[in-house]
């Protein structure tokens, strides 16, 4: 049996009573007390994550730029230093082998370079695709950096407040998604203003062997602020709020950017890329099933996988599901018909053989003021 791999904060954690799990390979908290607890400190005030499982993947020389753009659904060719881009790999049959987020960066030499935040589940995949991708004429090299750094996400309201003291740069004054090479706690590190929660707030990236003093001085910045540190569940609630797609539920190989409502990540023009030629004619498909938020009438919420029916017929199936400590209701995410997509429209999802009723909404299901 492989042991599971361990943050840089996996000692806070254990110490401070997290609930620790196998997620993607790594040993990770889903909880300290209370997910509802730490959801609410998050919209309400700050909360803080461990992802330093999320794999970063550095890109060096003057292909890098090319590089990426050859394989990302978004255009790099062009982004300015400072620059930060949701984006799609995607394989030849159009198929999401991952979201990402693509940074272009500025060392404090000068020297630029671009970097790949990936889902810690599709690392090894994405990592094994870059080297099958690169030819020998690609001017380009790429480090997998996940080990030697870690990754933290301060969110909430209170979120900037609580890191300007501790950053070397004007943490508030970053537009979304823009970052930068900074220092954090005197320590160089890198500042982003992004990140997996609807709320505002930041990500940053610091050497591993400096993350348990950084963590610290987080929680030491924000302890008037309502700072909590914040496990995969609420993570997952948060984000499920915010209508961001996870990988391996929304996202998969058999689903194309479109029908997952990602339009803005696809640049089809003046560009080539891999799986261009499938994704293309998807865009005006009035066939494939589209991605859907859903409101429950009752308290029971709809889980994965749970099936949702119009006049008791099967049309489609929950991908993620939780009761909203937000709205006090059940939401959920599915995939259904074009014909049932509407908003408005009314469903039902089969919860352990009731037919509960559901209803179409417009997505975000939550969006800060």
């Amino acid at each position: 049996m492989t042991a599971l791999l361990q943050t840089p904060l996996h000692v806070w954690h254990a110490a401070h009573g997290a609930r620790l799990v196998d997620f993607a390979g790594w040993h990770m908290p889903v909880q300290y007390k209370s997910i509802v607890e730490e959801h609410n400190a998050t919209r309400t005030a700050a909360g803080v994550f461990d992802v330093s499982h999320m794999g970063r993947i550095r890109f060096d020389g003057p292909g890098a730029a090319g590089f990426l753009d050859r394989l990302l659904t978004r255009k790099v060719v062009g982004m300015g230093p400072g620059k930060i881009r949701y984006s799609l790999v995607c394989n030849e049959a159009g198929g999401i082998l991952d979201d990402v987020l693509v940074y272009h960066l500025q060392e404090h030499g000068g020297g630029l370079y671009h970097l790949l935040v990936v889902n810690a589940s599709n690392r090894d995949k994405i990592l094994g695709w870059l080297a099958a991708q690169k030819g020998p004429a690609d001017e380009v090299t790429f480090t997998d950096r996940t080990v030697e750094t870690s990754m933290i996400a301060i969110q909430g309201p209170s979120a900037l407040r609580i890191m300007e003291p501790l950053v070397g740069a004007d943490v508030g004054g970053l537009a979304y998604y823009t970052g930068r090479e900074t220092t954090i706690c005197r320590h160089a590190g890198i500042v982003s203003r992004t990140g997996y929660t609807g709320e505002d707030g930041c990500e940053i990236i610091v050497p591993a062997t400096a993350a348990a003093e950084i963590w610290e001085r987080i929680f030491t910045s924000g302890k008037d602020h309502g700072v909590a540190a914040v496990g995969l569940g609420a993570r997952d609630t948060l984000r499920l709020e915010a209508a961001m797609p996870l990988y391996g539920h929304e996202l998969s190989e058999q689903i194309n950017p479109f029908q997952a409502g990602l339009a803005f990540a696809v640049n089809l023009d003046g560009r080539d890329f891999v799986g261009k030629g499938a994704i293309a004619p998807k865009k005006d498909d009035p066939t494939q099933p589209l991605r859907v938020g859903l409101t429950l009438s009752g308290k029971r919420a709809a889980r994965e996988h749970y099936t949702v029916h119009s006049g008791g017929e099967k049309i489609g199936e929950i991908t993620s599901g939780t009761f909203s400590p937000t709205l006090q209701q059940p939401i959920a995410m599915a995939y259904v018909p074009p014909t049932n997509a509407n908003v408005g429209t009314e469903l039902s999802v089969d919860i352990r053989g009731t037919a509960e009723p559901a209803r179409i909404v417009p997505l975000p299901f939550y969006k800060r003021k």
